[in-house]
């Protein structure tokens, strides 16, 4: 295999993974936080920062190295439409995802305090839940439009 098809495969596969975990790991700390179950936020609070630091970081790395290399090794000018909005929407992405990471570690640490205490979250960590699923819609947006333009390179 050359490299190219070797930089391919791993491409599709860390977006695959990147997205993956990003749905999967919103999708349960969004319906772990509707249940008020203290003890299951912790909990999943603690594997959602996990995940992000072992599978999302990672990808989110590899993703625009990945895909320049490629762009480069096919000839496709880095002046492309479709490339330079793809990098501005990938850059709206981790611009809304930076601040999620940060959002989650509190979040956690106020899960994990509250459920050794045996307490209710403050309200505060209910602040954070609220940007944590806004600063989420405009990147799930942003990456779905990412791809279309990856797969498509319309003009």
């Amino acid at each position: 295999m050359d490299y190219y098809l070797a930089f391919k495969l791993l491409h599709i596969l860390s977006a695959t993974l990147m997205f993956g975990t990003g749905l999967g790991t919103a999708f349960y700390m969004f319906v772990t936080n509707r249940s008020g179950n203290v003890q299951a936020i912790a909990v999943v609070s603690r594997w959602v920062v996990r995940a992000d630091w072992l599978f999302t970081t990672p990808a989110v790395i590899f993703q625009p190295i990945s895909g320049l290399l490629m762009a480069q090794w096919l000839g496709y000018p880095l002046t492309a439409n479709w490339l330079w909005i793809s990098m501005a929407l990938y850059a709206l992405t981790g611009a809304c995802w930076l601040p999620v990471v940060w959002i989650q570690l509190k979040m956690r640490d106020m899960a994990q305090i509250a459920a050794k205490e045996n307490t209710e979250l403050p309200a505060s960590y209910w602040r954070y839940e609220r940007i944590w699923t806004a600063l989420g819609f405009p990147a799930f947006i942003s990456l779905i439009v990412v791809y279309w333009l990856m797969v498509n390179k319309p003009f």
